[in-house]
């Protein structure tokens, strides 16, 4: 009896046992459940998305490269490929275009040539109005893609081998996202990023009112924000991200094509998210786009003196010996590449936290507004007694002085608020003088060269100039056609937004700049910043009162959108598009030479047998000029590759794309160039037999007629191992392609 007891006992307590792991399964899968619901869920109707990213690099020889205005910085090979990226949303009513490119700023010709092209291909589907080209203003891509004399003339002039691969590769990237569009979500997510970012004029930024400057807590702008882009499954399909620094890691002695640090931020999340793909391949796109980075340098050790080792003087950032050339910013890293990959790091890692954390909804309507603004001469009335009102372009001495992201050679310094009679001189007699009012109009800042006033052969500087504003949900992205200050882009922010808070669709706005875009007017300071005419004021081309202006036209355009009443907008006078007196100073590629007794693709200096992580392989070819390869996009002058002893085939593992590698082309003396193929074996390279090859092209005469031929070449078959030591684990095979 009492064992039955104890037996219908553990039944009754096995029976507990059972129903109480049940409630706390049950429990579990509710808190999970609940947790996961915490999270808000889809709100609004999806969006028609698309993404898309193609390869945009131009000739990697002999073009100048854009950015430091340096007539000794020619493109001589490749450390990272140039890329479009290109996002397309659609609310089922407007549809709005977006493109991140990694060149030095979207000019003016550039957008023109794109919007024809785009034009020919969809009709009036994408158009100067919902389309923003905006550049994430690397210094170390082709220039030549500018219809103004002032950077022609810097760039060797319109250089068409250099603009069709930016039109096409910009096109070809919209093309893909046209063509990919489906129906996703957006959401948002904002943080801030320390350690990668520095004012490189403080002594300008103090100038600004004490009240404002004490509502910041820094003198550069830390924020990052990500656009996170989904399909209906939640499942990732790209992301835009904006924060504002210089792309000025790769300084002015570099010679290789480069995207720099928010090209390799781009690299990093578009290799975290398409796992298994070379540079440039895959679905995901992850866009790095500049914004208000005026003043705002990468190198974040700060300027000194190189020659002496002390600092540069605070005012005028120059030297006792060697003056602005000699005063240098420089950082975080022990080199220029070591700095590209540090600060791309960390503007990859913040952004791929935030796009993981990204809960917050874009909801609403697709909107934008554009117009055509002529910036010598917007008046503004500031008060009930004064008017303010733009100028003809002008820039002033300091500009000639550079920057500490990179010097001028002449012995002019930043902070000039008087001229010099030597150089004054010069201009006179090459160009003229400045007029008295351009001269009133421009006051503190002294005249250097009166842009506005010299049309030959044509115009220097544009009057036509693109204000725009495109907005998705309560997310405004607001696309400035030049470099503005940090205080500048908080001012514009705060305009635009207070505009469209004005009404309840926009009541949780997020106002964010999209820098470098659609045309390109140099710098855009503060009235304050531009009294003590540092580099960035003194290249502030249209007068003390620029930013002024832009606040008053932006507020139009934001006041528009949110009474959507931008068809009543004036459309503004048209930009010219310039179809005689562009001039290309570029002479034609020359005929290619070789060594005697050798052929194009020999190796003239060959691999080691035995390599191990860490190590760098390097292997010389002779080589023809990259500018006979033509249209580059899509195509490789270097594939690392791997034998894969199951297949028996090789395996391309990097290309010129690839972080790891470097293509340096070397002109030589009698038309006999090299190719010198580098490659960085990271700690992650599998074990195994390796090989580089080297693809190009090379032109020779016959009879009188050029004629361009392909070659390639391959270096030895050399392994790698983790050490030298387990090098014997895989012998070196001599195969065959």
């Amino acid at each position: 009896m009492a064992a039955r007891r104890c037996s219908a006992l553990q039944v009754a307590l096995i029976v507990l046992l059972v129903i109480m792991t049940a409630v706390c399964v049950a429990l579990i899968v509710v808190l999970t459940t609940g947790k996961k619901d915490a999270a808000p869920g889809p709100q609004g109707t999806p969006y028609l998305i698309g993404v898309g990213r193609s390869d945009c690099t131009g000739p990697p020889a002999e073009i100048p490269l854009m950015g430091y205005a340096n007539p000794q910085q020619t493109a001589a090979g490749i450390h990272t490929r140039l890329y479009s990226r290109a996002f397309i949303i659609d609310d089922g009513s407007r549809r709005v275009v977006f493109v991140t490119a990694d060149v030095g700023m979207v000019s003016q010709r550039l957008r023109l040539e794109v919007l024809q092209a785009l034009k020919e291909k969809y009709g009036d589907l994408y158009r100067h109005d919902n389309v923003v080209l905006s550049g994430t203003h690397t210094h170390c891509g082709p220039a030549g893609y500018f219809q103004y004399t002032l950077f022609m003339l810097t760039s060797k002039g319109y250089i068409k081998a250099a603009v069709e691969p930016l039109v096409n590769g910009i096109v070809k990237s919209i093309d893909i996202a046209h063509s990919n569009m489906k129906p996703g979500r957006i959401y948002r997510n904002r943080g801030e990023l320390d350690d990668s970012s520095l004012n490189r004029s403080p002594h300008s930024y103090m100038n600004n009112p004490k009240d404002e400057r004490k509502r910041y807590k820094s003198n550069t702008d830390k924020d990052v924000l990500v656009l996170k882009f989904t399909d209906l499954d939640g499942d990732g399909i790209g992301m835009i991200s904006w924060f504002a620094v210089h792309a000025v890691s790769m300084n002015y002695t570099n010679r290789m094509v480069s995207s720099d640090n928010m090209g390799y931020a781009s690299y990093l999340l578009e290799e975290d998210k398409n796992p298994g793909e070379l540079p440039g391949q895959g679905s995901f796109v992850a866009g790095f786009s500049s914004s208000n980075l005026g003043d705002v340098t990468p190198n974040t050790r700060g300027p000194y003196c190189v020659n002496t080792g002390l600092p540069c003087d605070y005012l005028n950032s120059s030297c006792p010996v060697g003056g602005t050339k000699m005063c240098q910013a420089f950082g975080p890293g022990k080199d220029m590449f070591d700095s590209t990959r540090i600060i791309g790091h960390n503007i990859y890692l913040k952004a791929k936290e935030l796009y993981a954390n990204a809960v917050e909804e874009v909801t609403g309507p697709v909107r934008f507004a554009h117009q055509w603004v002529n910036m010598t001469a917007v008046t503004v009335k500031i008060n009930d007694t004064h008017t303010v009102s733009t100028c003809k372009p002008a820039l002033g001495h300091s500009f000639a002085a550079g920057t500490i992201d990179g010097g001028g050679d002449l012995n002019f310094t930043q902070g000039a608020v008087e001229g010099d009679p030597f150089w004054d001189g010069i201009r006179d007699a090459l160009v003229g003088p400045p007029s008295n009012q351009t001269k009133e109009c421009h006051h503190p800042k002294p005249i250097l060269f009166s842009t506005g006033e010299i049309n030959w052969p044509l115009p220097w500087h544009p009057q036509i100039v693109d204000v725009q504003i495109i907005t998705v949900g309560s997310v405004a992205v607001v696309a400035v056609p030049g470099e503005m200050t940090t205080m500048s882009g908080r001012r514009l922010r705060e305009a635009v937004k207070k505009e469209l808070t004005s009404v309840s669709t926009f009541r949780n706005s997020e106002v964010v700049i999209a820098g470098l875009s659609n045309v390109y007017t140099h710098y855009i300071t503060t009235y304050e910043e531009y009294q003590v005419q540092r580099y960035e004021g003194a290249s502030t081309i249209y007068g003390p009162h620029t930013l002024t202006a832009y606040l008053h036209k932006y507020r139009e355009l934001a006041k528009a959108i949110a009474q959507d009443k931008v068809s009543e907008l004036p459309v503004g006078p048209e930009p010219p598009f310039f179809t005689s007196n562009l001039f290309n100073l570029m002479a034609p590629a020359a005929v290619d030479r070789k060594p005697v007794n050798s052929s194009f693709g020999d190796v003239l200096e060959q691999v080691l047998p035995v390599y191990r992580q860490g190590d760098i392989v390097s292997v010389t070819f002779v080589a023809g000029n990259p500018r006979h390869s033509g249209d580059i996009r899509d195509q490789t002058f270097v594939t690392v590759e791997i034998y894969d002893n199951r297949t028996e085939n090789w395996e391309v593992v990097y290309n010129d794309a690839s972080w790891e590698t470097r293509f340096h082309w070397l002109k030589g003396s009698n038309r006999q160039n090299n190719a010198t193929v580098e490659w960085f074996i990271p700690s992650s390279a599998p074990a195994g037999s390796y090989r580089i090859r080297h693809f190009g092209h090379y032109k020779e005469l016959k009879g009188l007629s050029p004629v361009i031929t392909p070659y390639e070449g391959s270096s030895d078959v050399f392994s790698v191992g983790s050490s030298y030591y387990h090098s014997h684990d895989q012998p070196v095979h001599n195969h065959n392609s």
